[in-house]
């Protein structure tokens, strides 16, 4: 069986196939699956790197951030490769940037405000 496997495109070839159109049906399918993968999995995850960076990058004093750890703060100072957050009163922590999982817009605040609130029924 597996030596009928290996010679069938010698058979192929003596019966007069075409060995162009044999080559193309054999690659077509590695092609198709390889421009699959770079739209479903290669281009989403470098966009969303370059969005990462890009969020990154506009860091300023003054932005309500979360870190990947779930603390919420303030950005008081921007560094080249860190941060400093205030989280307290009087207590700030110096994170790297890469520790920034998002930068909190005020849409962001009010939805964490209204979620905390329990709904009262009438």
């Amino acid at each position: 069986m597996i030596d009928l496997l290996l010679n069938l495109p010698v058979l192929q070839a003596a019966e007069g196939g075409d060995s162009t159109t044999n080559l193309i049906w054999t690659i077509a399918p590695i092609g198709l699956i390889i421009v699959v993968f770079y739209f479903l999995i290669i281009r989403p995850q470098n966009k969303k790197q370059k969005e990462l960076q890009n969020m990154l990058g506009a860091l300023k004093k003054g932005d309500k951030i979360v870190t990947i750890g779930g603390i919420y703060g303030t950005v008081t100072a921007v560094k080249e490769q860190s941060v400093v957050v205030k989280v307290d009163t009087d207590t700030t922590m110096e994170f790297t940037k890469n520790a920034v999982s998002q930068v909190l817009t005020d849409k962001d605040k009010e939805e964490g405000k209204s979620s905390g609130k329990k709904k009262s029924s009438n």
